[in-house]
């Protein structure tokens, strides 16, 4: 059951398969409401304490999954007054994140090892409709977040 968090941030549960091969890992179906449309695909490997982080884009939705490692997000919502929240996400919490558009995000390492997220973005890459701020910018804010 998908779970609102805030606005239109969404927690979708996702299914782990089970294959004496290999596990098949869901992410994401064009049916489901999460979905609106294919910009790019792509994955963001975070070493273990390390931040990466922090970006608001105007326009692209995203569609955030962890297959490998551990991963904390940081979620900081001021288009209608001030929403914080942090998830971690990982084999044990298999679940996509979506993120609209005009909502801060910063992630942390949180797997011992390698840590690795997947993007599937509403629209391509366009480094002029996102906005960057420090990693120290909105640290205060939580009080698990040490930035390195």
């Amino acid at each position: 059951m998908v779970q609102e968090l805030n606005n239109g941030i969404l927690v979708t549960p996702l299914k782990i398969i089970d294959n004496e091969k290999g596990e098949i890992l869901h992410a994401l179906k064009g049916s489901e409401s999460s979905f609106l449309g294919f910009g790019e695909a792509y994955f963001s490997v975070v070493k273990s304490g390390n931040f990466k982080g922090w970006k608001k884009h105007t326009r692209m939705t995203l569609n955030l999954i962890v297959p490998l490692g551990a991963i904390r997000f940081y979620i900081v919502d001021q288009r209608s007054g001030l929403y914080v929240h942090s998830l971690l996400v990982s084999r044990e919490n298999y679940c996509r994140l979506t993120v609209p558009p005009g909502v801060w995000l910063g992630f942390l390492g949180s797997g011992p090892g390698p840590n690795m997220l997947l993007n599937i973005a509403s629209i391509e890459h366009d480094p002029q409709e996102a906005e960057n701020q420090p990693p120290a910018s909105f640290a205060h804010l939580f009080d698990d977040l040490n930035i390195r």
